[in-house]
């Protein structure tokens, strides 16, 4: 029986061992090149090779150089192991993704890049949730937040012209990226694998597991501080045409990554998801389109301004609508 229980001991000791070693051996050859390409062999590659080598270089993008890890101090979460990890001043860590014992993914993320941990607790959660039915909750009564709904409904109705344009320019991109992946499809799944890869880095993986609440909040957050406000309001106060023109790279690659020729029947599900996050940017640049229709029309940066604030609001309420039913469609759905 002692034999019994220490050979058992033994064997739970390796498993708990395994994933570590697995990881430092993954992290060890990483730091050494040999599991990422490098940007010049990814630019070089010929077409029949650009496909697979690409996919390598999102899953092993190569490690800074001067980047130092600490390989003696692991920290186990499911199938993802980190090691702190220094880039000069900055620190960080390098995670490693396992998947059947093997490395899937390794990746250096600094420190701040991910999503904050406040947000990943049950308490956030409920707390969006509650801001969430406050919010709706000032919608459906004489406030300044229906007052604000009715004007930039008001702007829309009042440029339609421009709105049409804006929304058959950017989901016509969309749709083109979707076909050109029907026609490319182990290119789209590569470029798939580095937009995952760009989520999974900022912790949204993270939150999946941890219940719609949280997911939903998490989503909101990213969306609204990176999309719609960072990528979108900022280059929409340089009178509209960065903000158009980031936005049609931005529904192009989505459309060539999220195309049905990869997604398959799971592209129905997520079709409310696009439509509603997608209209959020639109917004966002049919304001800053306003904004330069009303400087190049004499009215004045400030009455233009007031437009793109309008409609930036809007896509902040269809934010809201899509971080809600994506979390939904995650946890539920796929």
């Amino acid at each position: 029986m002692r034999f019994l229980a220490a050979l058992l001991l033994g064997l739970f000791s390796l498993a708990l061992a395994a994933p570590e070693e697995a990881a430092r051996e993954a992290v060890a050859r990483w730091l050494k090149g040999e599991l990422s390409p490098s940007l010049e062999e990814v630019l070089r590659a010929p077409p029949e090779e650009a496909p697979r080598i690409f996919e390598r270089f999102a899953l092993f993008p190569p490690p800074p150089e001067g980047l130092t890890v600490n390989l003696e101090s692991p920290e186990v979460e499911g199938n993802r192991v980190s090691f702190p990890a220094a880039l000069g001043e900055e620190v960080g860590e390098v995670v490693v993704v396992l998947e059947g014992g093997e490395a899937r993914r390794v990746y250096f993320r600094p420190e701040g890049l991910g999503v904050p941990a406040y947000l990943l607790t049950p308490l956030a959660g409920f707390g969006f949730f509650l801001l969430s039915l406050f919010w709706v909750f000032l919608l459906l009564r004489p406030s300044p937040f229906r007052a604000w709904l009715l004007e930039a409904w008001a702007l829309v109705r009042s440029h339609r012209g421009l709105y049409l344009f804006t929304n058959l320019f950017l989901y016509g991109l969309f749709a083109l990226g979707s076909l050109l992946a029907y026609a490319m499809p182990e290119l789209a799944r590569a470029v798939q694998v580095l937009f995952g890869g760009a989520l999974e880095a900022i912790g949204l993986q993270e939150a999946v597991g941890k219940g719609v609440l949280v997911l939903a909040g998490v989503i909101f957050h990213w969306n609204f501080s990176q999309g719609l406000f960072l990528t979108g309001l900022l280059p929409a106060l340089l009178l509209g045409v960065p903000v158009l023109l980031l936005n049609a790279l931005r529904y192009f690659a989505f459309g060539f990554a999220l195309s049905p020729a990869l997604l398959g029947s799971a592209f129905l599900f997520h079709l409310p998801t696009l439509l509603l996050e997608l209209q959020a940017y639109i917004l966002v640049t049919f304001g800053g389109l306003v904004l330069l229709a009303r400087v190049a029309g004499g009215q004045g940066y400030r009455e233009g301004l007031k437009g793109l604030l309008l409609a930036f609001y809007l896509g902040a309420l269809f934010l809201l609508a899509a971080a809600w039913y994506e979390a939904w469609e995650v946890v539920f759905l796929l």
